[in-house]
Protein backbone atom coordinates (compact mmCIF):
# COMPACT_ATOMS: atom_id res chain seq x y z
CA UNK A 1 0.00 0.00 0.00
CA UNK A 2 3.03 2.42 0.52
CA UNK A 3 4.63 1.69 -2.76
CA UNK A 4 1.81 1.08 -4.85
CA UNK A 5 3.94 -1.74 -6.13
CA UNK A 6 1.67 -4.59 -8.34
CA UNK A 7 2.87 -7.91 -9.00
CA UNK A 8 1.12 -10.99 -11.12
CA UNK A 9 2.48 -14.15 -12.49
CA UNK A 10 1.05 -15.77 -15.27
CA UNK A 11 1.92 -19.89 -16.04
CA UNK A 12 0.46 -21.83 -19.13
CA UNK A 13 1.25 -25.13 -19.61
CA UNK A 14 0.65 -27.20 -23.07
CA UNK A 15 0.85 -30.79 -23.29
CA UNK A 16 1.35 -32.86 -26.83
CA UNK A 17 -1.30 -35.31 -28.00
CA UNK A 18 -0.21 -38.71 -26.89
CA UNK A 19 0.65 -40.61 -30.31
CA UNK A 20 -2.53 -43.07 -31.16
CA UNK A 21 -0.71 -46.47 -31.95
CA UNK A 22 -2.72 -48.78 -34.07
CA UNK A 23 -3.19 -52.39 -32.79
CA UNK A 24 -2.12 -54.67 -35.25
CA UNK A 25 -4.34 -56.78 -37.35
CA UNK A 26 -4.95 -60.57 -36.84
CA UNK A 27 -3.90 -62.94 -39.46
CA UNK A 28 -6.54 -63.54 -42.01
CA UNK A 29 -6.68 -67.27 -40.41
CA UNK A 30 -7.89 -65.16 -37.12
CA UNK A 31 -10.31 -63.26 -37.98
CA UNK A 32 -13.71 -64.04 -36.05
CA UNK A 33 -11.26 -65.58 -33.68
CA UNK A 34 -13.47 -64.59 -30.95
CA UNK A 35 -16.70 -66.22 -32.35
CA UNK A 36 -14.51 -70.01 -33.76
CA UNK A 37 -13.86 -70.19 -29.99
CA UNK A 38 -17.41 -69.76 -28.83
CA UNK A 39 -18.24 -72.32 -30.78
CA UNK A 40 -15.32 -74.97 -30.88
CA UNK A 41 -13.41 -74.73 -27.17
CA UNK A 42 -15.13 -76.67 -24.38
CA UNK A 43 -16.25 -79.77 -26.42
CA UNK A 44 -14.95 -82.81 -27.86
CA UNK A 45 -17.51 -85.30 -27.84
CA UNK A 46 -16.90 -88.31 -29.43
CA UNK A 47 -13.25 -88.35 -28.76
CA UNK A 48 -11.30 -88.97 -25.35
CA UNK A 49 -8.39 -86.49 -25.33
CA UNK A 50 -5.24 -86.03 -23.06
CA UNK A 51 -2.96 -83.01 -23.15
CA UNK A 52 0.12 -82.59 -21.44
CA UNK A 53 2.18 -78.96 -20.86
CA UNK A 54 5.31 -78.45 -19.57
CA UNK A 55 8.09 -76.12 -19.38
CA UNK A 56 11.30 -76.01 -18.15
CA UNK A 57 13.41 -72.98 -16.43
CA UNK A 58 15.51 -72.57 -19.59
CA UNK A 59 12.38 -72.01 -21.95
CA UNK A 60 12.21 -75.63 -23.32
CA UNK A 61 8.68 -76.90 -23.78
CA UNK A 62 7.39 -80.50 -24.46
CA UNK A 63 3.43 -80.88 -25.18
CA UNK A 64 2.14 -84.11 -25.42
CA UNK A 65 -1.56 -85.18 -26.34
CA UNK A 66 -3.67 -87.86 -27.16
CA UNK A 67 -7.38 -88.99 -28.32
CA UNK A 68 -9.03 -91.71 -28.77
CA UNK A 69 -11.92 -92.19 -31.08
CA UNK A 70 -15.13 -93.99 -29.67
CA UNK A 71 -16.93 -94.84 -32.74
CA UNK A 72 -13.79 -96.89 -34.24
CA UNK A 73 -11.42 -96.96 -30.80
CA UNK A 74 -8.05 -95.92 -32.89
CA UNK A 75 -5.77 -94.04 -30.81
CA UNK A 76 -3.46 -91.13 -31.91
CA UNK A 77 -0.82 -89.26 -30.43
CA UNK A 78 1.56 -86.58 -30.83
CA UNK A 79 4.79 -85.10 -29.04
CA UNK A 80 6.10 -81.74 -30.11
CA UNK A 81 9.35 -80.51 -28.38
CA UNK A 82 10.15 -76.74 -28.69
CA UNK A 83 13.23 -74.92 -27.42
CA UNK A 84 13.53 -71.26 -27.52
CA UNK A 85 16.64 -68.65 -27.76
CA UNK A 86 14.70 -65.49 -26.79
CA UNK A 87 18.93 -63.28 -27.20
CA UNK A 88 18.48 -64.54 -30.71
CA UNK A 89 15.23 -64.59 -31.47
CA UNK A 90 15.33 -68.36 -32.38
CA UNK A 91 13.09 -71.25 -31.77
CA UNK A 92 13.78 -74.72 -32.62
CA UNK A 93 10.70 -76.76 -32.62
CA UNK A 94 10.72 -81.12 -33.18
CA UNK A 95 7.74 -83.27 -33.81
CA UNK A 96 6.77 -86.95 -34.05
CA UNK A 97 3.52 -88.51 -34.29
CA UNK A 98 2.07 -92.20 -33.85
CA UNK A 99 1.59 -92.40 -37.85
CA UNK A 100 5.59 -92.11 -37.59
CA UNK A 101 5.58 -89.00 -39.31
CA UNK A 102 9.04 -86.57 -37.69
CA UNK A 103 9.01 -82.84 -38.31
CA UNK A 104 11.48 -80.32 -37.47
CA UNK A 105 11.02 -76.81 -37.98
CA UNK A 106 13.03 -73.01 -36.93
CA UNK A 107 11.94 -69.87 -36.59
CA UNK A 108 13.83 -66.44 -36.21
CA UNK A 109 11.44 -63.22 -35.43
CA UNK A 110 12.07 -59.78 -34.94
CA UNK A 111 15.52 -59.88 -35.95
CA UNK A 112 16.10 -59.42 -39.27
CA UNK A 113 13.14 -56.40 -39.79
CA UNK A 114 10.81 -55.42 -36.71
CA UNK A 115 7.58 -57.49 -37.25
CA UNK A 116 9.24 -60.00 -39.15
CA UNK A 117 8.71 -63.67 -38.71
CA UNK A 118 10.58 -66.26 -40.97
CA UNK A 119 10.44 -70.41 -40.52
CA UNK A 120 11.04 -73.27 -42.08
CA UNK A 121 9.19 -76.41 -41.45
CA UNK A 122 10.04 -80.03 -42.54
CA UNK A 123 7.71 -83.06 -42.43
CA UNK A 124 8.94 -86.47 -43.09
CA UNK A 125 7.46 -90.36 -43.33
CA UNK A 126 9.83 -93.22 -43.31
CA UNK A 127 7.20 -95.19 -43.82
CA UNK A 128 6.33 -93.70 -47.20
CA UNK A 129 9.52 -91.97 -48.36
CA UNK A 130 7.22 -88.36 -48.61
CA UNK A 131 8.70 -85.65 -47.33
CA UNK A 132 6.72 -81.37 -47.33
CA UNK A 133 8.55 -78.66 -46.99
CA UNK A 134 7.11 -75.44 -46.10
CA UNK A 135 8.38 -71.43 -45.95
CA UNK A 136 6.74 -68.94 -44.26
CA UNK A 137 6.97 -65.64 -43.87
CA UNK A 138 4.69 -63.09 -41.76
CA UNK A 139 5.45 -59.48 -41.55
CA UNK A 140 3.60 -56.98 -38.93
CA UNK A 141 3.05 -53.61 -37.83
CA UNK A 142 0.59 -50.78 -37.50
CA UNK A 143 -2.94 -51.15 -39.71
CA UNK A 144 -1.11 -54.32 -41.81
CA UNK A 145 -0.70 -58.13 -41.14
CA UNK A 146 0.44 -60.14 -44.00
CA UNK A 147 2.01 -63.37 -44.92
CA UNK A 148 3.43 -65.52 -47.45
CA UNK A 149 3.91 -69.25 -47.33
CA UNK A 150 5.54 -71.46 -50.18
CA UNK A 151 5.18 -75.32 -50.37
CA UNK A 152 7.89 -76.13 -51.80
CA UNK A 153 7.26 -79.57 -53.51
CA UNK A 154 9.24 -81.69 -55.92
CA UNK A 155 6.65 -81.10 -58.69
CA UNK A 156 6.34 -77.46 -57.85
CA UNK A 157 6.20 -74.72 -55.74
CA UNK A 158 2.49 -73.40 -54.12
CA UNK A 159 2.29 -70.24 -52.78
CA UNK A 160 -0.39 -68.98 -49.91
CA UNK A 161 -0.39 -65.49 -49.88
CA UNK A 162 -2.75 -63.33 -47.22
CA UNK A 163 -3.20 -59.99 -45.89
CA UNK A 164 -5.42 -57.94 -43.06
CA UNK A 165 -5.14 -54.20 -42.89
CA UNK A 166 -6.76 -52.29 -40.06
CA UNK A 167 -7.91 -49.25 -39.77
CA UNK A 168 -10.24 -47.80 -36.27
CA UNK A 169 -11.67 -51.00 -35.90
CA UNK A 170 -12.41 -52.29 -39.50
CA UNK A 171 -10.41 -54.93 -40.75
CA UNK A 172 -10.24 -56.01 -44.51
CA UNK A 173 -8.28 -59.10 -45.57
CA UNK A 174 -7.87 -61.55 -48.49
CA UNK A 175 -6.05 -64.74 -49.64
CA UNK A 176 -5.11 -66.69 -52.30
CA UNK A 177 -3.48 -69.70 -53.25
CA UNK A 178 -1.20 -69.86 -56.11
CA UNK A 179 -0.39 -73.40 -57.82
CA UNK A 180 2.54 -73.28 -60.02
CA UNK A 181 1.99 -76.99 -61.87
CA UNK A 182 -1.65 -75.66 -63.09
CA UNK A 183 -0.53 -72.27 -63.94
CA UNK A 184 -3.57 -70.67 -61.98
CA UNK A 185 -5.37 -69.63 -59.03
CA UNK A 186 -6.80 -72.40 -56.79
CA UNK A 187 -8.29 -70.48 -53.94
CA UNK A 188 -9.06 -66.34 -53.61
CA UNK A 189 -11.13 -65.45 -50.25
CA UNK A 190 -11.93 -62.05 -49.24
CA UNK A 191 -13.11 -60.86 -45.81
CA UNK A 192 -14.51 -57.69 -44.35
CA UNK A 193 -15.26 -57.32 -40.66
CA UNK A 194 -15.53 -54.49 -38.14
CA UNK A 195 -14.11 -55.20 -34.49
CA UNK A 196 -14.36 -53.29 -30.84
CA UNK A 197 -13.43 -54.52 -26.85
CA UNK A 198 -16.94 -56.47 -26.90
CA UNK A 199 -18.07 -57.03 -30.30
CA UNK A 200 -16.57 -58.38 -33.28
CA UNK A 201 -18.31 -58.83 -36.66
CA UNK A 202 -16.98 -60.75 -39.90
CA UNK A 203 -17.97 -61.74 -43.18
CA UNK A 204 -16.07 -63.92 -45.48
CA UNK A 205 -16.63 -64.87 -49.29
CA UNK A 206 -14.96 -68.20 -49.89
CA UNK A 207 -14.16 -68.43 -53.94
CA UNK A 208 -16.82 -66.65 -54.98
CA UNK A 209 -18.96 -70.19 -54.12
CA UNK A 210 -20.01 -69.38 -50.68
CA UNK A 211 -20.58 -66.52 -47.90
CA UNK A 212 -19.33 -67.35 -44.09
CA UNK A 213 -20.59 -64.55 -41.40
CA UNK A 214 -20.22 -64.66 -37.58
CA UNK A 215 -21.08 -61.80 -34.68
CA UNK A 216 -19.38 -62.09 -31.17
CA UNK A 217 -20.58 -59.95 -28.46
CA UNK A 218 -19.48 -60.48 -24.72
CA UNK A 219 -22.54 -59.40 -22.50
CA UNK A 220 -20.48 -58.78 -19.46
CA UNK A 221 -17.50 -60.59 -17.57
CA UNK A 222 -19.53 -63.79 -17.62
CA UNK A 223 -21.44 -64.08 -20.74
CA UNK A 224 -20.20 -64.48 -24.05
CA UNK A 225 -21.94 -65.14 -26.87
CA UNK A 226 -21.44 -65.48 -30.76
CA UNK A 227 -23.91 -66.34 -33.98
CA UNK A 228 -22.95 -67.69 -37.42
CA UNK A 229 -24.04 -68.77 -40.82
CA UNK A 230 -22.52 -70.53 -43.89
CA UNK A 231 -24.12 -70.21 -47.55
CA UNK A 232 -22.72 -72.59 -50.44
CA UNK A 233 -24.25 -71.64 -53.72
CA UNK A 234 -22.98 -74.58 -55.42
CA UNK A 235 -25.39 -76.52 -53.30
CA UNK A 236 -27.45 -74.07 -52.37
CA UNK A 237 -27.03 -75.10 -48.47
CA UNK A 238 -27.83 -72.86 -45.45
CA UNK A 239 -26.53 -73.01 -41.89
CA UNK A 240 -26.76 -71.38 -38.83
CA UNK A 241 -25.99 -71.59 -35.29
CA UNK A 242 -25.94 -70.17 -32.15
CA UNK A 243 -23.67 -70.52 -29.21
CA UNK A 244 -23.21 -69.08 -25.85
CA UNK A 245 -19.96 -69.25 -23.12
CA UNK A 246 -21.14 -68.82 -19.27
CA UNK A 247 -18.18 -68.24 -16.77
CA UNK A 248 -19.61 -70.60 -13.59
CA UNK A 249 -16.76 -68.97 -11.08
CA UNK A 250 -12.92 -68.32 -11.34
CA UNK A 251 -12.55 -71.96 -11.87
CA UNK A 252 -15.34 -73.61 -14.23
CA UNK A 253 -17.64 -72.77 -17.29
CA UNK A 254 -20.06 -74.35 -19.09
CA UNK A 255 -20.75 -73.53 -23.04
CA UNK A 256 -23.95 -74.50 -25.58
CA UNK A 257 -24.52 -74.66 -28.91
CA UNK A 258 -27.24 -75.24 -31.44
CA UNK A 259 -27.72 -75.24 -35.15
CA UNK A 260 -30.50 -75.12 -37.83
CA UNK A 261 -29.92 -79.12 -38.26
CA UNK A 262 -31.17 -79.83 -34.25
CA UNK A 263 -27.87 -80.58 -32.87
CA UNK A 264 -27.20 -79.67 -29.73
CA UNK A 265 -23.62 -79.30 -27.67
CA UNK A 266 -23.42 -78.94 -24.69
CA UNK A 267 -19.54 -78.77 -22.33
CA UNK A 268 -18.52 -78.24 -19.02
CA UNK A 269 -14.77 -77.24 -17.99
CA UNK A 270 -13.47 -77.61 -14.32
CA UNK A 271 -10.07 -76.48 -13.47
CA UNK A 272 -9.64 -79.49 -10.55
CA UNK A 273 -6.52 -77.54 -9.36
CA UNK A 274 -3.80 -74.86 -10.99
CA UNK A 275 -2.77 -76.68 -14.07
CA UNK A 276 -5.54 -79.45 -14.40
CA UNK A 277 -8.28 -79.15 -16.08
CA UNK A 278 -10.86 -81.10 -17.17
CA UNK A 279 -13.66 -80.72 -20.10
CA UNK A 280 -16.85 -82.76 -20.14
CA UNK A 281 -18.90 -82.76 -23.70
CA UNK A 282 -22.03 -84.13 -25.41
CA UNK A 283 -23.77 -84.04 -28.60
CA UNK A 284 -27.17 -84.21 -28.67
CA UNK A 285 -29.36 -84.98 -32.23
CA UNK A 286 -32.67 -82.75 -30.98
CA UNK A 287 -34.30 -84.27 -34.05
CA UNK A 288 -33.79 -87.82 -32.71
CA UNK A 289 -33.64 -88.00 -29.19
CA UNK A 290 -35.14 -90.91 -28.94
CA UNK A 291 -33.15 -93.03 -32.04
CA UNK A 292 -30.03 -92.85 -29.73
CA UNK A 293 -26.22 -91.90 -31.71
CA UNK A 294 -25.33 -89.37 -29.29
CA UNK A 295 -21.92 -88.16 -28.58
CA UNK A 296 -20.20 -88.07 -25.37
CA UNK A 297 -16.63 -86.42 -25.04
CA UNK A 298 -14.15 -86.64 -22.76
CA UNK A 299 -10.81 -84.30 -22.24
CA UNK A 300 -7.83 -83.57 -19.64
CA UNK A 301 -5.47 -81.21 -20.03
CA UNK A 302 -2.18 -80.81 -17.54
CA UNK A 303 0.53 -78.11 -17.40
CA UNK A 304 3.48 -77.75 -15.49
Amino acid sequence: MDTNRVTGTQENKYKLPQQVTMAVPPSFADLGKSAKDIFNKGYGYGMMNLDVKTKTLEGAEFKMSGSMNMDTNRVTGTQENQYKWPQHGLTFTEKWTTENTLGAGVCVEDKIAKGLKLSFDTMFSPNTGKTSNLLKTAYKREYLNAGLDVDLDFAGPTLHGAAVGGYKGWLGGCQMTYDSTKSKMTQGNISLGYKTENTQIHTNIEDGKGFFGSIYRKVNDKLETAMNMAWRHDSNTTSFGIAAKYQLDSSAFISAKVNNFGLLGLGYTQSLRPGIKLTLSALLDGKNINAGGHKLGLGLEMET
